[in-house]
């Protein structure tokens, strides 16, 4: 799961359980839906982006230039330091599977899952906007 600064969701991928989770870094960032503006192109990448240890390589470092990466480089940085903002992802993933239908994946096709995924990050993005709203 991708989500903005404030924890609402961008993107959702589903993966295999014996995948690394850096496989699906590249993958995720290129599903954020365009944003369009009034005036100019469309911003398509974030111009920020935090990351866990997991995802620090220098292949990730090449592909972000232009960008302004926050990963932890292992056995250098603590994590603490990132750690100020993943709670807000945490939150996120917890919302997610906080549905029923997600917490046990029921579900023998991923195409399946994925679009309860979908679904659930659709109502939670709706639960938050329509709270603002009010």
């Amino acid at each position: 799961m991708l989500s903005e600064a404030q924890g609402l969701p961008l993107a959702v991928a589903v993966s295999g359980a014996n995948l690394h989770a850096s496989q699906a870094f590249k993958p995720l960032i290129l599903g954020i839906p365009a944003i369009r503006s009034r005036r100019g192109p469309c911003r398509r990448r974030p111009v920020k982006i935090r990351a866990d240890k997991a995802y620090h390589s220098a292949e990730h470092l090449r592909w972000l230039r232009g960008r302004i990466p926050r990963i932890a480089r292992p056995a250098i940085e603590s994590g603490e330091r990132l750690g100020r903002h993943r709670w807000k992802i945490e939150r996120s993933i917890a919302g997610l599977f906080g549905y029923r239908r997600l917490a046990v994946r029921y579900e023998r096709k991923g195409s399946h899952f994925l679009a309860f995924l979908g679904l659930a990050a659709a109502l939670t993005c709706y639960k938050r906007l329509a709270k603002l709203a009010t």
